[in-house]
């Protein structure tokens, strides 16, 4: 995780000079915004990575002298397929909807999202497709 840091890290700084100049020489505020969210957006999880990195075990791909045997095995448990996540999106779509179309597009995203929460947990607790 040290090489997915490093480069992250490289991003947010690169960004954080770019947007620094820019303010100096432009003084907008809009762009430099954007560009302060995009040097946090390479800074954040790039420190994060960088902490958790000194905190475990190395990877096969960390070592340099590892082999392709070092990185066979099993890579980790994968959730089954879900409708949930999809339908708490459609519910979030409709929430942001009702600033324009109105409140009824506010009942119909809430009742979505609740459902949405409703249905994974109760397909966490059950083991399996609900």
């Amino acid at each position: 995780m040290k090489v997915e840091s490093y480069v992250l890290l490289f991003i947010g700084s690169f960004f954080g000079i770019v947007g620094l100049t820019y303010w100096l020489l432009s003084y907008e505020d809009g762009g430099t915004a954007m560009l302060v969210g995009t040097f946090l957006l390479g800074s954040v999880p790039g420190g994060y990575y960088l902490w958790w990195s000194r905190r475990m075990t190395p990877r096969a791909s960390d070592d340099p002298d590892a082999t392709m045997e070092d990185g066979a095995g099993v890579v980790g448990a994968f959730p089954g397929s879900s409708i949930w996540p999809f339908v708490l999106g459609l519910g979030a779509t409709f929430v942001a909807s009702a600033f324009v179309f109105g409140a009824w597009t506010l009942a119909v995203g809430l009742f979505l999202a609740i459902a949405a929460l409703v249905g994974v947990i109760y397909e966490s607790r059950r083991g399996g497709l609900v």
